[in-house]
């Protein structure tokens, strides 16, 4: 791995059906949970820790994480994401009506405020939480108004922030020779 440029963005999925057919400009790389072994497969097969450098990703896409294994991806996640980098996660969401659709099949995601907690944990600030789907209405209330935090999907976008270092402040005196404002 040493040998080749580090990647741009990252793409993991539940599954080889879920990496998107056409890939986005720039180097990535698509992983997808591997059906036959523990870990990662796709462009490359790996398990955590995943086999790039620190602080060399600008970008990571998580759809559908297992709740089991959110906290051991996400700090993994952390370690190669650069500096301003972006994280964009989705989650089916909770508490939406339509997890009917889904919780037979044993799907087990975890909780949208859980993901936040486990991101700030790492250093990785929510910059935003947006839900999607069909809008749920309220019987009996006015049309055209709707729940969107019912929507079968949420997505989470974060940041990760650094603190900088700021160097010794030289002690010097600063005087004003004249006005400093008219």
């Amino acid at each position: 791995m040493r040998g080749f440029p580090s990647p741009s963005w990252l793409w993991l999925a539940p599954s080889a059906a879920w990496l998107p057919e056409l890939v986005p400009q720039g180097r990535g790389l698509r992983l997808h949970r591997n059906p036959l072994a523990p870990g990662w497969a796709g462009d490359m097969r790996c398990a955590l820790p995943l086999p790039l450098p620190s602080e060399s990703v600008k970008a990571i896409v998580i759809e559908h994480p297992a709740a089991e294994e959110l906290e051991p991806l996400l700090s993994e996640c952390a370690r190669v994401l650069m500096p301003g980098g972006r994280i964009w996660m989705t989650v089916l969401n909770r508490c939406s009506p339509y997890r009917a659709h889904w919780q037979w099949q044993g799907a087990r995601p975890p909780s949208v405020t859980g993901c936040r907690t486990l991101l700030q944990r790492q250093g990785i600030r929510c910059r935003s939480l947006r839900h999607y789907g069909p809008l749920w209405t309220q019987t009996g209330t006015t049309p055209g108004t709707a729940l969107p935090a019912l929507r079968a999907l949420c997505v989470l976008e974060a940041e990760k922030r650094t603190e900088a270092f700021i160097g010794p402040i030289k002690a010097s005196r600063v005087s004003w020779r004249g006005p400093v404002a008219t």
